[in-house]
C-alpha cells in the first residue's frame, strides 16, 4: 500500500492510498483521483518523509525531522493549516454518516419536511442556485456543501 501526499490547484493537501504507483497513476489518468475539500481533478504529488521504523532501541535519540515545517506566514493565504483540514473532514464525515442523499429531489424533498408533507430527517442533494435563493426566500434553510461527498473522503 502506498500513501502519497496530493495537492490540488486550490493548495488543498490531502493523502491519497493507492496499491501501487502505477495504481495511482491510472487512477489519476482517468480522473477518479480528486480534491476531498473542492472536487479539483488537477491533483499533483507532493513530497513526502516516508517513516520507517527499524527497530531503533528504546534509549536511542529520535532522528531529527527531515524537513522543518513552514512558519504559517509563510503558508499561501487558501491553505488552511492541517488542523482545520482535519476537523473539516472529520465534520464532512459526520454529515454524510447522519444525512440522506436524495439527490436531484434536494428542493423538492426540503420544501415537503418544511410544510410538514413528510418526516423531517437530514437530507443532502444537489440543486441550483436559483432553487436554493427560492427555499431560503421561503424560509427553509439550507447550505452549501462541497461536490464531492457521494465519494470516498480521504
Amino acid at each position: 500500500m502506498k500513501v502519497l501526499d496530493l495537492k490540488c490547484a486550490q493548495h488543498h493537501v490531502f493523502e491519497g492510498w493507492f496499491a501501487s504507483e502505477d495504481d495511482f497513476q491510472s487512477q489519476l489518468s482517468r480522473g477518479l483521483v480528486s480534491c476531498p475539500l473542492c472536487g479539483d481533478a488537477h491533483v499533483l504529488k507532493q513530497l513526502s518523509a516516508p517513516r520507517l521504523n527499524l527497530g531503533a532501541s528504546p534509549q536511542a535519540e529520535p532522528a531529527p525531522p527531515l524537513a522543518a515545517e513552514p512558519a504559517p506566514s509563510t503558508l499561501p493565504a487558501t491553505l488552511p493549516p492541517p488542523e482545520a483540514q482535519a476537523a473539516w473532514m472529520k465534520m464532512m464525515r459526520e454529515v454524510v454518516a447522519k444525512t440522506e442523499d436524495v439527490g436531484e429531489r434536494f428542493a423538492n424533498v426540503a420544501r415537503q419536511m418544511h410544510y410538514g408533507e413528510v418526516e423531517e430527517r437530514g437530507i443532502r442533494g444537489c440543486t441550483t442556485p436559483k432553487q436554493a435563493m427560492e427555499l431560503l426566500e421561503e424560509g427553509i434553510g439550507v447550505m452549501p456543501l462541497p461536490p464531492s461527498l457521494n465519494e470516498p473522503l480521504q
